[in-house]
C-alpha cells in the first residue's frame, strides 16, 4: 500500500486513481491527519505500507524522520519547486528520493522498488523453491515458465515469495492487497484470490506450495515448510 500525503483532495484522489490502475492499494492524508494516524498506528498496519508519498510542500520537515523512526518504508517527496536548494532541503530532511510534480505513478513504483533494492540488499529477482519474481514488472516464473496472473494474486504471490516461511494472517494479506482503509470489500475476498493462485500453482508445479491454517493464516512453505 502507498500512503499519499498532501493537502489537495483532487491530488489524492489522481494519485489514488493512479495506482489503482496498476493494481497497487493506497490511501491518502492531509498533513494534520496523517499526523494523528501515525503516532496511532498499530506496527501490524505498518507492514501493509510499502512507501510513503510525500507533499515536498508541507511541514514539518522532521516528518520524513518520524517516519523512518517507525518503518524501513521509503519516503519520497513530490516537490512543486525544483531548485537545488529546495531539493538538498528535502534531502537533508531525511526522503529517499524526490521528484518532481507531476509524475507518472509508474515512475513511482519503479523508485520505490529501486530504494527497496538498494536498501535491503534484494535483487531484482526473488526467489522460493521453484518460484521466481521480478521487481521490473515481468511475469513470474512457475517452475521454468512464465506465468500470467491478474494484478491481485500476483500482489499475492509476490508479498508471499517476500516473506517466505513466515504465516500471514488473512487481514494482514488484505491489507497488503485492498489497503487499510478499504470498507467496500469484504475480507473473505482474499480467501477467493488465493484459492484461483493455488490452483494454477498447483497445475505448474505439482503440488501445492500455499499451507493454510484456519485462523493463523497463509504461508509459502518452500523452500522451507512454515
Amino acid at each position: 500500500m502507498i500512503v499519499i500525503v498532501d493537502e489537495r483532495n483532487l491530488v489524492i484522489h489522481g494519485y489514488r486513481s493512479g495506482f489503482s490502475r496498476e493494481g497497487m492499494s493506497s490511501a491518502g492524508f492531509a498533513p494534520e491527519d496523517f499526523m494523528e494516524w501515525l503516532n496511532s498506528v498499530s506496527k501490524k498496519d505498518l507492514e501493509a505500507v510499502e512507501a510513503f508519498l510525500l507533499s515536498g510542500d508541507i511541514e514539518p520537515l522532521s516528518l520524513p524522520a518520524q517516519i523512518k523512526n517507525l518503518t524501513r518504508a521509503p519516503v519520497i517527496a513530490m516537490s512543486d519547486n525544483p531548485s537545488l536548494q529546495n531539493i538538498l532541503h528535502l534531502f537533508n530532511s531525511g526522503v529517499d528520493d524526490v521528484v518532481k510534480k507531476p509524475v507518472h505513478v509508474k515512475e513511482i513504483l519503479a523508485r520505490v522498488s529501486a530504494i527497496m533494492n538498494r536498501s535491503s540488499s534484494i535483487s531484482a529477482e526473488i526467489t522460493a523453491g521453484d518460484i521466481r519474481i521480478f521487481s521490473d514488472g515481468r511475469p513470474p516464473i512457475i517452475g521454468d515458465k512464465p506465468l500470467q496472473l491478474p494484478r491481485r494474486e500476483y500482489r499475492i504471490l509476490e508479498h508471499m515469495v517476500r516473506n517466505k516461511g513466515k504465516r500471514i494472517t488473512k487481514t494482514q494479506m488484505f491489507n497488503v492487497v485492498y489497503g487499510l482503509f478499504e470498507v467496500e470489500v469484504e475480507e473473505s475476498v482474499v480467501e477467493s484470490h488465493i484459492s484461483k493462485l493455488r490452483k494454477k500453482l498447483r497445475q505448474m508445479l505439482g503440488y501445492d506450495p500455499i499451507d493454510s491454517k484456519r485462523y493463523l493464516g497463509y504461508c509459502l512453505n518452500t523452500p522451507r515448510p512454515c
